[in-house]
């Protein structure tokens, strides 16, 4: 078995003729390891909420992962996003990665009537959402007195059953070096982090693991990004995306495009995929 592993994203809200739920069943049939979809629950686009698609999703399925690309941690207290990560997780048949964020739309959340956290807050805020929910979900009567964040002599029962994995979309200095502090996993998209970044911030990433005593290998960077297999050649989609995991990826989350999303994916699983592997 490849160590490289294949998500879809989800896509963010209702469009006509799309079943996310189908989109979903189809990804576990065509094995593929993951689905992400993003958080933007204020957009003027037309969105789903991340945790409530997710949700009919896993109901659905029965392998594949499932992943918040990445939740906003301004949005959702902290406490309760480790309870409702608790449960999905135990209900899904731990399946769930955790993917958070600081949140980088303030008009969504001036929409939305929340205060705009300054850049050091949404830093910090993050930081404290990963320490709450890892207290919480490892033993009773925690109390962390954050500088954002704060929870007294809280409970999560039952606690999970596995440590939940938590990745991070992170992009400053300061966020890189938490991801590598904190996190399990760095999942940053294209258009954020483009190949000649990359080194770069995974270097960021890398040191500040190396500073707090972990692994760096043991941490999973998943590279989210657009993939069109009726616009070019399937030889060189796949010797594009084979060259990101010499920059360390060791998971690729790919957007199907083209004018037929369905016929999209079913290339991607049956030609790219298949000829990245043949490159590894």
């Amino acid at each position: 078995m490849s160590t490289l592993s294949f998500g879809l994203g989800v896509p963010a809200g209702p469009e006509p003729g799309f079943d996310p739920i189908a989109y979903g069943r189809r990804a576990e049939e065509l094995g593929f390891d993951l689905l992400s979809i993003s958080d933007h629950p204020a957009s003027t686009g037309g969105t789903y909420e991340a945790w409530t698609v997710l949700s009919w999703i896993a109901a659905a399925t029965s392998r594949i992962r499932l992943a918040t690309r990445v939740l906003g941690v301004p949005y959702r207290s902290p406490a309760l996003v480790a309870k409702m990560a608790e449960t999905f997780d135990r209900l899904s048949g731990g399946r769930l990665i955790l993917g958070l964020g600081g949140g980088y739309s303030d008009d969504e959340f001036r929409a939305f009537g929340l205060p705009v956290p300054s850049p050091r807050d949404k830093v910090d805020g993050l930081a404290d959402a990963i320490t709450i929910a890892r207290g919480l979900w490892s033993r009773p009567g925690f109390t962390h007195d954050g500088r954002v964040h704060r929870v007294v002599d809280a409970h999560v029962e039952p606690r999970p059953e596995h440590p939940i994995p938590i990745w991070l979309g992170t992009f400053g200095d300061r966020a890189l070096a938490l991801t590598g502090r904190l996190a399990d996993g760095w999942i940053p998209s294209l258009g954020s982090a483009p190949p000649e970044r990359v080194p770069a911030m995974r270097d960021k990433i890398y040191a500040a693991a190396e500073a707090a005593g972990r692994d760096p290998g043991a941490l999973t960077l998943a590279y989210h990004l657009p993939v069109d297999p009726s616009s070019e050649p399937v030889e060189a989609i796949a010797e594009r995306l084979a060259g990101y995991t010499r920059l360390g990826f060791n998971a690729l989350s790919l957007v199907p495009e083209g004018p037929d999303r369905a016929e999209s994916v079913e290339r991607l699983a049956a030609e790219v995929v298949p000829a990245v592997l043949a490159r590894l």
